[in-house]
């Protein structure tokens, strides 16, 4: 498990990204993903896990304390790249996550229930391996399946430490996926957020200065900004073979656009 991490979320439209992004470099240095990419982002990849009664999502939208979410992350298909294998605990701002890299050849076989062991993973670091262990108990604890995939451009900026850490990301993208593999090509996706630009501030310790400094400058408020929920929202329950439309109808009167 990480070090706690405080996570800070805004929603803000694509001219005020573009001045974030020269006030953010003033003090963190470009996140090596991002070097060279065209709009200097790089694309990620989410498969998130649930029950058929789509308790995860369930527990954000209450607003639950101590909730997790079970996501596999991925930046590439190729047979070499890892596969990460997600817990991402939230409660309220600060986030623990935990996850091991596993091999693209094992995905199919540990989503479908097998018991994860060393010859899975990438690394045969031992915490990785109790990573992924954990995430196959609670997914066999809640019978949770692949859901939706979601796509996202990700601009990011860190600080020396790693303690800092700046996100935006653009054009993002969910649709079903009930498969167990990973894929990057959808097949007619739904925008989630619009036009619209994630921001993100993340800190270990320290709440930095400047970023209260950046909040006042840009007039940014805080908001809750969940992909996976959102994306719910606008794919609907019924192509998730959720049980109950209810969740569907339920869904959009909890979020109206």
């Amino acid at each position: 498990m990480q070090t706690q991490r405080f996570e800070l979320k805004y929603l803000i439209p694509e001219a005020t990204a573009l001045l974030v992004r020269d006030f953010v470099r003033s003090y963190l240095g470009m996140d090596e993903f991002s070097v060279g990419r065209p709009n200097y982002s790089y694309p990620v990849h989410s498969l998130y896990l649930d029950s058929d009664d789509l308790k995860l999502y369930w527990r954000t939208i209450n607003g639950d304390k101590n909730r997790f979410k079970l996501r596999l992350r991925y930046y590439s298909v190729h047979p070499g790249t890892p596969v990460f294998f997600e817990i991402k605990r939230r409660t309220n701002n600060c986030i623990l996550k935990q996850r091991g890299g596993v091999r693209q050849d094992a995905v199919n076989l540990l989503l479908a229930g097998h018991l994860p062991a060393e010859t899975h993973l990438i690394s045969g670091e031992p915490h990785q391996l109790v990573a992924v262990q954990r995430f196959s108990r609670l997914q066999g604890d809640l019978h949770a399946q692949p859901r939706a995939h979601i796509f996202y451009m990700r601009e990011a900026y860190v600080s020396d430490n790693d303690e800092v850490r700046v996100t935006m990301d653009r054009e993002v993208l969910a649709q079903p996926n009930l498969a167990t593999f990973v894929k990057t090509e959808m097949e007619n996706p739904v925008r989630v957020f619009d036009r619209q630009v994630i921001l993100e501030l993340k800190f270990t310790n320290r709440y930095p200065d400047w970023f209260r400094e950046l909040a006042r400058v840009f007039q940014v408020m805080q908001c809750g900004v969940s992909k996976y929920v959102e994306a719910i929202g606008k794919i609907g329950a019924r192509r998730l073979n959720a049980q109950g439309a209810v969740i569907e109808e339920a869904s959009h009167l909890s979020h109206p656009r």
